[in-house]
């Protein structure tokens, strides 16, 4: 009898959504808090897709719960970003403010970058990649 060799699957990676939201020209980023290690670093907001949730319901869920703001997700902005060795990937969307005003509801701080403002504040390494894809899309 052949002997067969029993490979483990891999686990899909976690995915991890975040929005690029621009209005006048800017685009929102926001400073972290916590975890120490990436507390004063900015991002653009997002968070986890939990089981049963589309990556645009859960790009929803998290500008209700980190930001205050009902927004429409919008096509993808650049490519997958691995994270975490490969157990997870970012996927950056765009996103249209339907209601509200964004808060700092679990972030630091926020600010409305311009184009010439985006290499003033220190990114997270994962949304370094994201960032270098604006120009465009702020001018």
């Amino acid at each position: 009898m052949p002997s067969e060799q029993y490979v483990k699957p891999q686990p899909s990676p976690r995915v991890i959504v975040a929005a690029v939201i621009i209005a006048g020209g800017r685009v929102l980023a926001c400073q972290r808090s916590a975890p120490p290690e990436a507390a004063g670093k900015w991002e653009f907001p997002g968070g986890k897709v939990e089981p049963g949730e589309t990556d645009q319901q859960a790009l929803a869920r998290e500008c209700v719960e980190e930001l205050g703001i009902t927004v429409e997700v919008g096509p993808r902005v650049g490519p997958d970003v691995p994270l975490a060795h490969g157990r997870a990937v970012l996927r950056v969307y765009a996103v249209e403010v339907l209601d509200g005003e964004p808060e700092a509801l679990e972030h630091k701080a926020l600010r409305w970058l311009a184009v010439d403002q985006l290499d003033s504040v220190p990114w997270l390494p994962a949304d370094v990649p994201i960032v270098a894809e604006l120009p465009p899309l702020l001018t």
